[in-house]
């Protein structure tokens, strides 16, 4: 670093573009900053968890401020028992880890199993209204458990997500002191008064509570009930009047597909991003099918990137791949078919589009990684010829951006609106895309780390059936003749 007082830092990706100047000495204790490409101009901002775009633009400026409470947020869940708090919580965990935050759960049923054991039968005592020891032992759970969560942040955490009920504005304001200067708070309500759903919900809950683990079905729904029972009498939803300082989301039946979503003071990119996220969840069970292109010319002489054609073997793929979606019923078939606008992913498709009349879109945000100036080499050529390139992608495959190309981090910027569009659907789709970015559309909705996500194994001629459901997903792989990697696969291929 020169000793100028001030640097400026540009944070690159496609089409997001962030500069702000920060201090230098925030700047050499936060930020490794390195040539990209040989231009002086362009800089890239490498932080050991590197978020890209708007999101690390927002994270730079709350460095900037030097008020550390104002980079943790904390997310704390308000609602009534099976309104969808913890389905609510657990997707948008595994969708903040993918954008690339350190994000937490943070669970008081388990402080309070842990303390005071299973509380069915003579144990939902701790529930009783009207019970001064019952609310004292679960206000102390609720309060270590905030305590913890503190503590992470104090240790680097990032988003600590808190799930309970918070049914009072008691309890709230208890939580919001104990934050006070230490992270910001959002306030997250769940309400769903669909009596449908809400049976489902409660169905489900028993069914995966450890509360109610070898207990019998009939049982513990009517002690479950009794336990709603006893959150109703003390409920005191989130009010625009009564709790109009502070800042909260409330969604509303927003699952079936006909709610609401009300927010109060909710500002900035991040906080944003989570709304336009949870206005597109929903509980409808849904198909979904990943599988790259066909074999490539590309594939067969071991080339990355281009736009080549298919293969005879990848024409043969596309045909089976066409017989393996026909074999559905027909209520059961896929509704739509996104490619790339490459060649490969759109022949690979073709026959469905045009003998089965099956609408596809095309996503330039699901095309492959841009190699850059290593695009149509193969490794070997790169290793030799660009050996510093080679092992700097080697020794950090997720971060690591190819010169004048991108890194699997852009791709997770890109990709974003796909993930979105994904979670909206309710039919089945099929998704024909590269062998990168389906690993990082996989790992979305596996909950893969994204350390790991450059490492998927994702070969070629497999078609890939994931189905999400409301506390998971469930897989299925069809293999057509001999799973196929290229011939440049590894550990250090695309």
């Amino acid at each position: 670093f020169q000793k100028d007082e001030n640097l400026e830092v540009q944070i690159l990706q496609p089409n997001a573009v962030a500069s702000l100047t920060l201090p230098q000495e925030t700047l050499a204790s936060e930020i490794q900053m390195m040539n990209v490409g040989g231009n002086s101009h362009e800089v890239m901002c490498r932080k050991a968890n590197l978020v890209p775009g708007p999101v690390a633009a927002e994270e730079a400026t709350h460095m900037y401020s030097r008020k550390k409470h104002r980079r943790c947020l904390a997310i704390v869940m308000v609602g009534l028992p099976a309104r969808g708090k913890s389905f609510t919580a657990t997707k948008l965990m595994r969708y903040l880890r993918w954008m690339g935050h350190n994000v937490e759960l943070f669970n008081v049923g388990k402080y309070r199993r842990r303390f005071h054991g299973k509380a069915t039968g003579t144990g939902a005592w701790i529930f009783d209204a009207e019970n001064p020891e019952g609310q004292e032992a679960r206000r102390l759970c609720a309060k270590m458990a905030m305590e913890d969560m503190l503590s992470w942040f104090e240790q680097g955490g990032q988003i600590g997500i808190y799930d309970a009920t918070n049914t009072t504005q008691e309890r709230r304001m208890m939580l919001s002191e104990l934050a006070r200067d230490k992270c910001r708070v959002i306030f997250l309500e769940s309400v769903c008064n669909n009596k449908k759903l809400l049976e489902e919900n409660i169905r489900e809950k028993i069914r995966v509570s450890p509360d109610y683990s070898g207990d019998d079905e009939d049982a513990a729904y009517e002690d479950f009930c009794l336990r709603m029972q006893q959150y109703e009498k003390r409920y005191q939803p989130l009010d625009t009047d009564a709790d109009a300082e502070l800042s909260y989301i409330k969604v509303t039946d927003l699952v079936t597909g006909q709610g609401k979503l009300t927010v109060n003071r909710i500002t900035g990119y991040l906080n944003a991003r989570i709304c336009f996220f949870l206005l597109n969840l929903h509980l409808k069970p849904r198909r979904i099918y990943f599988t790259r292109h066909g074999q490539s010319q590309f594939n067969l002489c071991g080339q990355i990137g281009g736009d080549s054609v298919l293969s005879p073997n990848g024409s043969k793929y596309a045909s089976e791949l066409a017989s393996f979606i026909r074999s559905f019923p027909k209520e059961e078939r896929v509704a739509s078919i996104w490619t790339s606008t490459l060649r490969r992913t759109i022949q690979t498709a073709k026959e469905l589009v045009d003998l089965d009349g099956i609408p596809s879109v095309q996503w330039r945000a699901l095309d492959e990684i841009d190699a850059g100036v290593c695009d149509g080499m193969t490794y070997n050529e790169i290793k030799e010829t660009l050996p510093e390139e080679w092992e700097a992608r080697k020794s950090d495959k997720l971060r690591y951006r190819y010169p004048r190309g991108e890194s699997y981090l852009d791709i997770v910027a890109r990709v974003e609106a796909v993930i979105i569009e994904l979670e909206r659907q309710r039919s089945p789709v099929l998704v024909v895309a590269h062998q990168a970015v389906l690993r990082v559309l996989y790992a979305y909705f596996t909950g893969i780390a994204q350390e790991s996500t450059p490492f998927i194994d994702m070969p070629l001629h497999t078609v890939i059936e994931i189905t999400p459901h409301q506390y998971g997903f469930s897989e299925k792989r069809y293999n057509f003749g001999e799973a196929m990697s290229d011939l440049s696969d590894g550990n250090t291929s695309n």
